[in-house]
This record gives C-alpha cells, structure tokens and sequence, in this order.
C-alpha cells in the first residue's frame, strides 16, 4: 500500500474509532441524562401511554387514569377527593411534571422501576399493555377525612401518626388544590396551574402545611422543656413544686416574662404547670438547664433536621446560637422556635409511646403489577428522647391537661388522652392572629395508636376567641376517634 492510501486507511479508521466512542458514550455514559432530559417528549410520550399505578389507602386507590383525545398522550391523571389527598399524593401533570409520592415513586407506578424488569419482560412477550405497580400508603381514610372537614375553611394542618410504628396516619393541609384539574395539557390545565402559583393566590393552596411548613409552636412545645427537665433530673416528682416565683425576670433583661391572665404558677409543680401552662414556670425551666440542653433535647425529638417520609419535610428549628433570654423565650415555643405540624405530631407520638420515636412514614409497600410485593418499609426506632419512667410522667402531665385544664374540648368517653394546647404569637409585635395548637395522643385497647398534632393558622374566628383548646382541639378529637374505631377501640 502506497503511503497517501495508508494515511487515508489510518485517518478513516480513527473516525470509525471515534464514532465507536461517541456511540458509546452516548448509550451508556449519557443514557440517563438523556433519557431524564426535559426536552426529550418520547419520555414523556411512553409515560402517559398506559394507566399509571394506583395510591392506595385502606385497600382502594385513590388515583386512576383517563384516556385523552387530541394530543399525544394517550392518558391522564384522575384523583378521587383530590383536594383532601393532595398533602399525601402529590400530582401528576402532563405538561407541569409531578411531586410528593407521585414523583419519588414515578418508576413504580409508570412500570419502568429496575424491579418491573421480569413484569415488563413477560408484557413484551404476551403482547400485553406495559402496566404500573402500585404505592400502598400507611394512610387511615377515616383520619384524613375528619382531619380534612375539621380543617374546613381555615388555612392550617394536621399530621397524625401511630406512636407504635411511626405510620403516618393522616396528613391534611388547607387550603387545598385538586390535582386533577393540572393533570392534563389543556388550556384549562394552564389557567388552573397559574390559578395556584403564590405570585397569584396569597393562600398558596399548593403549600404542603403539614410537612413544608414550619410555626412557632407556642406552648405545645412546653411539654419538649417538661422532658428536658425530667431527662436532666431538674425534677422527678411532677407533683413536688418548682423553684418558679412570680414575678419572674427574664434573664440580663429588666423585663418579667409573662402569663397568661391571673393562673397559680407561683412554685407550680410540673403536672400544674403544664395544666396552666404557665410561661414563667417552663421559661426559668429552659433558663436552668441552659441552651445546649435545652438544644440536645429538641434534637430527640426531631429538631434541627430534615425528615423524608419519604416526601421531604422541612426542618423544623430550635435556635443554636442565642443569648439566655432568648433562650428562656424559645423554652416556652417563642423567639426563633419553629416546628412543622408533622414534627409537634412526633413530640406527642414519643411520649404516648414511652420515650421511643419511631421514624415516620407513609409507604408501607410497592406492589408490581401481578400483586407481588417489590419493597416493603418496616418500623424503624429514630431515637429516645427520654426513658419510659419519665415519658410515663409527662403523660401523666398532658393526661391532666385535657381532663382539667386547657384541652378539655379533646376529651373521648371512655378513652384516656393527654394533650397540650397552645397559641403561639404572630406578627411583629404579635399583631397578627395568633397560631392556635394542639398536640395529642389518644391510648386504646392495644397501647396508644395515634397522636395528632392540629395547628390552625388562620381563620374568621374573633381574635380573643384563637386558643388552641377552643379552634384545634376539636378537631384532633375527631381524628384519634376515627382511629380508634377504626382498630375497634371504644
């Protein structure tokens, strides 16, 4: 072979070379970007080309498919009660993607998840339509219902969980949007989902309250200060008196912090305390122990990270870097103390279930499409924020609160339940409505099988007439009644 034949041999043979690479890298190397890239329609096209999987609470789905005309998604998202399961499922849009159970199991329920390989091979085979698994969730119909009508008009959450397990049990926001009305690609989707973004709707009904959101919580977080104080052995006997005088100052500050109206917090003991809910009592309580033990106790209990359930929630806070009267002020749920629905939920779930958190979740299984099941969550310990002598305490403590203090309006004939009331400042100088709470757990037959955590953040309730016993204690009640009921407790 002559020498310019050979050059152009060589030359050639590097681009065959090249083109090998190029192929390659772009099959294996970019495969995924490629595949997930928002601009690639064929992605999208095969996803709505058969019924996705269902949601499934209580053995029923809650979602279903649709088949579409003019357009080249052959189908869309249906959503049965959609507004009332929104906080949990999520939605599933043709032209806006999708979020909560819907994104983070969008391989389950489209069928492509590595663990449909043998489903979809025996589909390929058969000739058969690929089809989707589906999510079983942890969720109690009847809880979320009454959670839901509870929350009627007013813009709040609830979270509710099963202290034994961590099973999230209900999860309820409003105002609520119906994710049907975004799932398809019409011009009345578009107006819908622009109807909902929070530059143009200030209730911002997309808002997943009782996991996104983070509130001072007031006085429910009194009862994380009572377990700090028990755990630390300030106190042992929640019916011996306190070292709490009235007036109390706040520390390096020439301000007393407090009360609300004339209630005997003078040297309370805790029970009484707790069942007044005096601020002078649990503030000077912080104040002893001090921030970092007053920070390591919060942290038992959840605060200061985030939690997947497996839908994100924010982290709620206890401040780390503060001087002692802020210290006192966020000991009593003020200052710079935030904690979402879910996570005030958990606080009470700890101590129905006698010092041990359990971590929370709201998918108990993945099923393939033949029924199978393909994963399946067990319970999980998350800590143990205080032992079972002092958890039985502090229920001792909260059960007195709604047998004769401030959360009367949650008490069951028949059932034991301790609760915490709480209203928690808002606002610059509080001149917005205060946050009403209420925190809970209700014990039946077989041990304590929910506690719920209500916060009601606004409504046309006179403003001397917001207190967390009067707005969210009602509606706790009627979420651990349907549980209950629901395990055939009375």
């Amino acid at each position: 072979m002559n020498k310019p034949l050979r050059r152009i041999a060589i030359f050639c043979g590097l681009l065959v070379l090249a083109l090998l690479i190029r192929d390659n890298w772009i099959q294996y190397v970019q495969a995924d970007e490629l595949k997930n890239n928002k601009n690639n329609r064929r992605v999208l096209i095969a996803r709505y080309n058969q019924p996705r999987g269902n949601i499934i609470v209580d053995g029923r789905p809650i979602t279903g498919s649709v088949e579409t005309n003019g357009t080249d998604f052959k189908y869309k998202r249906t959503y049965k009660n959609g507004a009332m399961w929104a906080p949990v499922t999520g939605y599933a849009s043709q032209v806006f993607d999708a979020n909560q159970i819907e994104k983070l199991e969008d391989g389950i329920l489209t069928g492509n998840d590595d663990r449909l390989f043998f489903n979809r091979t025996i589909d390929m085979i058969t000739g058969k339509e690929q089809k989707g698994g589906d999510v079983i969730t942890t969720l109690n119909g009847k809880a979320q219902e009454a959670a839901f009508k509870g929350l009627g008009n007013n813009k709040g959450a609830v979270a509710a969980l099963d202290p034994r397990t961590g099973k999230i049990l209900a999860l309820a926001s409003t105002p609520s949007y119906d994710p049907s009305k975004i799932a398809g690609g019409s011009k009345s989707d578009e107006k819908a989902w622009q109807a909902l973004q929070p530059q143009n709707n200030t209730d911002d009904p997309m808002l997943n309250r009782a996991l996104r959101q983070t509130y001072p919580p007031g006085s429910t977080f009194k009862v994380v200060t009572a377990a700090a104080a028990l755990e630390n052995g300030k106190y042992s006997n929640i019916d011996a008196p306190t070292e709490s005088p009235l007036p109390w100052q706040l520390p390096l500050s020439s301000k007393n912090l407090e009360n609300e109206g004339n209630i005997p917090c003078e040297n309370a003991t805790l029970r009484q305390a707790l069942r007044y809910s005096c601020n002078t009592v649990f503030g000077k309580l912080g104040d002893d122990l001090g921030k970092e033990k007053m920070l390591e106790e919060a942290k038992k209990f959840g605060f200061n990270k985030e939690i997947l359930t497996p839908v994100r929630t924010n982290a709620s806070f206890y401040p780390e870097d503060m001087d002692k009267p802020s210290n006192a002020m966020s000991s009593i749920g003020q200052f710079d103390t935030r904690a979402t629905p879910l996570q005030m939920a958990m606080v009470a779930a700890a101590v129905a279930n006698d010092g041990k958190l359990m971590k929370p979740y709201m998918i108990d299984s993945l099923r393939a499409p033949n029924l199978n099941t393909v994963d399946q969550n067990d319970p999980e310990q998350m800590s143990q924020p205080l032992t079972a002598d002092n958890a039985r305490k502090l229920q001792d403590m909260m059960e007195t609160v709604v047998k004769e203090g401030t959360g009367t309006n949650a008490r069951i004939p028949g059932v034991t339940v301790g609760g915490k009331t709480g209203t928690a400042q808002h606002g610059v100088a509080n001149s917005k409505n205060p946050y009403a709470w209420f925190i809970s757990y209700a014990k039946g037959d077989n041990g304590s099988p929910v506690a719920v955590a209500v916060v009601i953040e606004g409504s046309d309730t006179l403003r001397n007439d917001i207190a967390g016993g009067k707005l969210a204690a009602p509606i706790a009640k009627s979420v651990m009644k349907a549980v209950l009921d629901s395990e055939g407790n009375k």
